[in-house]
């Protein structure tokens, strides 16, 4: 069990956890203490008649309509019904489940006014998986994200939709069979769980979780491609690198040359092997300086995600004794965080194809095979020909989705929400990137795979000249020896996938690695 307090920060692999892996929390008696607190301010000022927006006031434009306390229920439940109107596909259980964990955890810092028994039943229907359905679009990042986080409730009030035991069932159905009572909301009750980043930064907590993975697999696919290419090593050395003074970078070169280590694919200046090229091209040469940027970009992300993870975002906040209305629900940082996160990611993908083109292409591959098809089968068979279109169609994809959402604003509430963020489009689009990304890399990890069975099966003599043919150390011309790491990853898909010397349905064979990857099995 994992207790919620109010001053220690939730990490990111404690939120995969509860996300996807259905670890369960509790409060900690600190944080019931807490909660306690600030909701005895708040029933100090209904009692009072005191005017604080969203408490005793409408809400966004109808900031100056006062309302009687005997309204006070029907004022909190018109918020949650009148807001949930979102519409498309649900979100994914598991950004639902960070959705309920980051909401428990913001209101969980006594700021916020809610009721100890209000929070409880969140909760509770977290800890036995009773998890609303919230449709993916409708927020617009302005006081946060209204509508999909008002969704997120209905069930608690015992309306909406909810997913329980492998079922769609209504709010009320779900929590009834669950056993958890549902609840009518009390003064400020409703804004403190609809107002806030909580669905744009459980979409961008995932998705720089699943970033961080994808980013070190793409540095062995590359280091995969850049054996199956015979490239050279001496680009990464460390010397070049800390000339440059990016931490990113650096540590990119570092990841290639641990990941080639041992390797007779690649030319190393520690061997005498004789070589025709003295230099690479951009997409093996600078697969450091290109990693390395998405590398600090993602780091980036992460790290405005995580403080956005523990941060309070309703309003207005119970600061001691007042109620003071101000502006956390602005979801811009998670906004441009995202949509750096997108670009970042994109730009892997990007790389990843260029050196998927250049080992089908008997131009560029350094001797190998038109579309690495077996020797001699070229034309009766078209071997990898349509990986690099699809990769290619992935990366023009990833162009459109890159555009940011953060740089649009539309004015919302009668011009009092005159400003928004577009946060959670933003994380969305990051994740259909990433999405993408993860096949385009499954595509060259195939691709480069089955380059070096050509290699090692001696298929790529035939295509070049015995003047450009390397020379290795120990006299042979044909490498046998992948790096450390690769050689493990070469296994790992090869274990599920067989190299293809004949034609046949390619999909499967991607969507098997593809989930590999996302299973972390590749690492």
């Amino acid at each position: 069990m994992n207790f919620i307090t109010p001053d220690e920060p939730l990490t990111l692999a404690e939120l995969v956890s509860v996300a996807r892996g259905g670890v369960q929390i509790d409060l900690h008696p600190r944080t019931r203490a807490v909660i306690n607190q600030s909701r005895a301010v708040v029933e100090k000022m209904v009692t009072n008649g005191d005017i604080v927006y969203g408490i005793t006031t409408g809400f966004g434009s109808f900031y100056n309509k006062t309302i009687d306390k005997n309204e006070t229920h029907e004022l909190q439940h018109n918020l949650i019904v009148s807001h949930a109107c979102g519409v498309g596909d649900p979100l994914p259980m598991d950004v639902v489940r960070a959705m309920m964990l980051l909401r428990v955890k913001s209101l969980s810092q006594g700021v916020s006014g809610i009721r100890l028994s209000t929070l409880e039943v969140l909760l509770e229907m977290l800890n036995k998986n009773v998890i609303p359905v919230v449709p993916e679009k409708g927020s617009l990042g302005a006081s946060g994200d209204l509508c999909p986080l008002s969704h997120m409730i209905l069930p608690m009030l015992g309306e909406g939709e909810a997913f329980f035991e492998g079922e769609r069932l209504t709010g009320a159905q779900a929590m009834a069979r669950a056993g958890i009572n549902t609840i009518k909301l009390e003064a400020k009750e409703g804004l403190a769980l609809n107002n806030g980043t909580q669905c744009m930064t459980a979409i961008g907590a995932l998705a720089v979780h699943d970033a961080l993975h994808l980013l070190e697999v793409a540095e062995l696919s590359a280091a995969l491609s850049l054996e199956a290419l015979n490239g050279r090593l001496d680009a990464f050395e460390a010397q070049i690198h800390e000339k440059r003074l990016q931490t990113g970078q650096i540590t990119s070169a570092q990841r290639m040359r641990a990941h080639t280590h041992g390797s007779s694919f690649v030319y190393d200046l520690s061997t005498e092997m004789q070589y025709a090229r003295v230099q690479d091209a951009y997409a093996l040469r600078c697969i450091a300086q290109v990693h390395g940027a998405s590398r600090d970009a993602i780091e980036y992300a992460t790290t405005i995600i995580t403080r956005e993870m523990n941060a309070v975002t309703d309003n207005p906040l119970i600061i001691g004794e007042r109620g003071i209305s101000g502006g956390n629900f602005h979801g811009q940082p998670v906004a441009l965080a995202m949509d750096f996160l997108g670009i970042a990611l994109a730009e892997l993908a990007n790389i990843a194809e260029r050196r998927l083109e250049r080992m089908v292409n008997k131009d560029l591959s350094n001797g190998l095979t038109p579309y690495l098809t077996d020797a001699g089968k070229g034309g009766l068979h078209s071997g990898f020909m349509l990986v690099q279109y699809a990769a290619a169609a992935l990366v023009s994809e990833n162009k459109v989705l890159a555009h940011p959402a953060s740089v649009d604003s539309i004015s919302s509430s009668n011009n009092q929400e005159d400003h928004v963020s577009m946060g959670t489009i933003a994380a969305r689009k990051a994740t259909e990137i990433l999405e993408n990304v993860r096949n385009v890399i499954a595509m060259e990890l195939l691709t480069a795979a089955q380059a070096v069975d050509l290699r090692r099966n001696g298929v790529e003599r035939a295509g070049l000249d015995e003047k450009e043919r390397p020379k290795w150390q120990n006299g042979a011309t044909r490498p046998e020896n992948l790096g450390t790491s690769t050689q493990k990853v070469y296994e790992r898909i090869r274990a599920h996938v067989p190299a293809m010397m004949e034609d046949r349905i390619i999909a499967p064979d991607i969507n098997r690695v593809a989930q590999l990857i996302k299973s972390e099995e590749l690492l």
